[in-house]
């Protein structure tokens, strides 16, 4: 009878073991979402990273949150809380048929940062991330911002415009328009090389590794989304921007000319302009650490 009873007793702790040990596991994950749904049947793709100080980063047109790969742990590790968010459309986030202009992508990010309880962040904008960033500082007031920070600007306006003799023609952003519905690889191809503001500036893996973010996106939202920043002229709100700016550019910068940056410079009051003398478009690659400290100094004073 004893050895009957050990044996069941045996037995039933055997079988009670995994469920002893799926009551104890601690979760090793802090429970933050990596999808974040801002309309029904809509979920973007977030980078949620670190304690502390909130960083807030908006990729370019058409990279997605990936391309701050170099940013997030060197933020983190300063002990900030960085977030990057992939914009609709672009990288891991929903591509749904729709509108792809700079209201819906601003409300996306409000959603975002309210769905994450975000307060006095820091906000940053890459390219055409730069004008997310701004018309949603003035079409939201400032709400859940605390600072600015743009990268590569594409100015108050990417396009030239009566009285602004600044960025692409009208001809040259209807032939990239074009562009991106006939013949998009190439476009890539050509638009990863120019980032580098000199031979070399860049390795051919770093070059490779853009194109390949480029590719991720969604072709709809990426001749939607140019075509929207063509019609986007931010200078009659630059003045409504009350809360700090820092700029910064590369002075050889081939996409977006450092004139851009200077007349965003001398719209925004207040704000301050750092040089990146060695870089062009990539300058968050070509002077990693000058653009990585430069941005954690703006974020922490």
């Amino acid at each position: 009878m004893k050895t009957i009873a050990l044996t069941i007793a045996l037995l039933f702790t055997f079988i009670q073991s995994p469920l002893l040990f799926a009551q104890t596991r601690k979760p090793a994950s802090l429970g933050r979402e990596e999808y974040i749904e801002v309309e029904k049947n809509v979920k973007l793709h977030v980078v949620d990273l670190g304690e502390g100080q909130p960083v807030v980063l908006i990729h370019g047109w058409p990279l997605n949150n990936e391309m701050y790969e170099y940013q997030y742990q060197y933020l983190v590790e300063k002990g900030f809380r960085v977030i990057g968010i992939s914009l609709r459309g672009f990288g891991k986030s929903d591509r749904p048929y729709g509108k792809y202009d700079f209201d819906t992508f601003s409300d996306d990010i409000k959603v975002v940062l309210e769905k994450l309880k975000i307060e006095n962040a820091t906000l940053g904008g890459f390219s055409m991330g730069s004008a997310v960033t701004l018309h949603f500082i003035t079409k939201y007031n400032g709400a859940h911002i605390k600072k600015l920070a743009v990268f590569g600007a594409t100015g108050p306006s990417w396009k030239q415009r009566e009285n602004y003799p600044y960025g692409i023609t009208e001809q040259g952003a209807a032939d990239l328009i074009k562009q991106t519905k006939t013949n998009r690889e190439q476009l890539v191809a050509g638009f990863g090389k120019a980032f580098e503001g000199q031979e070399g500036g860049l390795s051919p893996e770093s070059i490779k590794w853009l194109e390949s973010i480029n590719l991720n996106a969604s072709p709809y939202a990426t001749t939607r989304a140019i075509a929207a920043l063509g019609e986007l002229d931010l200078r009659p709100d630059l003045s409504k921007i009350k809360i700090p700016v820092a700029i910064f550019h590369g002075v050889k910068d081939k996409l977006c000319d450092f004139s851009l940056a200077e007349q965003l410079h001398k719209g925004i009051k207040g704000s301050y302009l750092v040089r990146f003398e060695k870089s062009g478009h990539g300058l968050f690659l070509e002077e990693m650490d000058k653009f990585n400290f430069e941005l954690e100094k703006f974020a922490r004073n």
